[in-house]
């Protein structure tokens, strides 16, 4: 019989696997931006917020924090590397000193915030229990926080009633994520694990949800698009058509005056 101790790796090196491919996602926007040579209108914010909840849950899994937890550490710590990448690529291809600085002022902070967090976990905290307990509550409100972001997008859905601009893929994936470390930290009970993934799955199934339930109107909206481009379309060309005869019409005239002076002169 498979122990439940297995089950749980099995669980967390699949949670592992589907948080990278997370982390990962917005790899083609930064491939643009490199090709372009410009971060345009992106914005920092996400990367940031991504890397101090990464930092956060790596203290959090840390041996002297929250023994047995070494598949967090893995993927938050891969987490926090890949972070690092997109706000240097960030900082290299931004437009203007003021917003590097601004990257730069929000980084230090979170860095010195985390440093700050580790020394008084660790030298006023003296049990497992009160380390977990304050770390694990900070890594929840830092979730808390990320999952919120979506609300937005879920409103503009609902408004709009189009999922052009939420992407299947993402939902699914932030779903299978959450399902996973879910069911990771309840085969052996992990509150702090539990509650912002548990509300990070249930942010994602309503995102399915909006999914499935404006699919085709968003198809429609897609599609009536395209038929009013292709009209204005047809409308500009049918509009030169006369233009372009009038021309012809004209250089006809020019032509036979040409003609009629050329006889003129030879007459």
């Amino acid at each position: 019989m498979v122990s439940a101790d297995a089950i749980r790796t099995v669980m967390g090196i699949m949670g592992n696997v589907i948080s990278l491919i997370l982390f990962l996602s917005p790899l083609p926007t930064f491939i643009q931006i490199w090709k372009k040579g410009s971060v345009e209108q992106y914005s920092a914010v996400p990367y940031l917020a991504t890397l101090i909840n990464c930092m956060v849950w790596t203290l959090y899994g840390l041996p002297m924090v929250h023994p047995g937890s070494l598949l967090v550490v893995t993927i938050n710590g891969t987490g926090i590397a890949i972070e690092l990448v997109y706000i240097i690529l960030f900082l290299v291809y931004s437009d203007g000193k003021k917003k590097r600085m601004k990257v730069l002022m929000v980084l230090l902070l979170e860095l010195i915030f985390v440093a700050l967090l580790t020394l008084l976990v660790l030298t006023l905290a003296h049990t497992f229990r009160l380390r977990s307990a304050i770390v694990g509550t900070i890594c929840i409100l830092f979730n808390i926080m990320m999952y919120a972001s979506p609300l937005t997008v879920m409103k503009l859905v609902i408004k709009t009633k189009s999922v052009e601009y939420m992407p299947f893929f993402l939902s699914f994936a932030s779903f299978a994520n959450g399902v996973v470390w879910t069911a990771y930290a309840c085969i052996r009970f992990d509150p702090f694990i539990t509650v912002p993934n548990g509300l990070g799955t249930l942010s994602a199934l309503i995102q399915l949800i909006l999914y499935a339930t404006f699919y085709k109107s968003t198809q429609r909206q897609i599609a009536e698009r395209k038929g009013q481009i292709c009209l204005s379309e047809v409308v500009v060309n049918g509009g030169r058509r006369p233009e372009k005869m009038a021309a012809a019409a004209a250089a006809g005239v020019e032509i036979a005056r040409a003609s009629d002076t050329t006889t003129t002169q030879k007459a």
